[in-house]
């Protein structure tokens, strides 16, 4: 049994009885420490990682199927903390460079003309693809991710191989 036994430190005066030290038992005070602890373990449910769902084109006969030009954006990643954004497709591009700290405005803004430009249909979302370059960096791929979840955006695709000729002569015209 645990006990906590409290030493004497002074004499009895004379005269007076000797008080016996208390004496205090433990044991029960383990077993319920034990008892707290294994229905605390047993109870809780331990925190699970959230993975962000990502979905990358297959790999076909190199068949494309294009996007809709009204609704889709697309974002290239470069570097220094910089990324081209446009809407439509390249042949149409209307490309401008853009902090990666700044993207949530672009995709708020290009969120609310695809709403108007489709009379505010649900069937008709945005749609956006990221194409991160060579030089980018992984910091800036996380934090466009982490924008595509806060907006919101219901499709978004990552797209590293399919990037056309007049996107990275724009990316390196502007040092990207």
């Amino acid at each position: 049994m645990a006990t906590l036994n409290e030493s004497q430190s002074g004499k009895a005066a004379k005269g007076r009885t000797k008080k016996p030290t208390p004496r205090v038992d433990l044991t029960a005070m383990v077993d319920l420490m034990f008892l707290l602890t294994t229905f605390f373990m047993l109870t809780t449910s331990l925190g699970s990682l959230n993975a962000a769902d990502i979905a990358k084109p297959v790999k076909d006969d190199g068949v494309i199927e294009p996007y809709p030009e009204s609704r889709t954006m697309t974002i290239l990643l470069g570097k220094n903390n910089k990324a081209v954004c446009y809407m439509g497709t390249i042949e149409k591009a209307n490309m401008k460079v853009i902090p990666v700290a700044t993207i949530q405005k672009e995709i708020i803004s290009n969120e609310k003309l695809v709403a108007e430009t489709h009379q505010h249909n649900p069937v008709k979302y945005m749609i956006v693809i990221i194409k991160p370059s060579k030089t980018s960096r992984f910091q800036d791929f996380v934090d466009v991710i982490d924008e595509m979840k806060i907006a919101n955006i219901k499709s978004y695709t990552i797209d590293d191989d399919h990037i056309a000729e007049k996107e990275v002569e724009f990316m390196k015209n502007n040092g990207l």
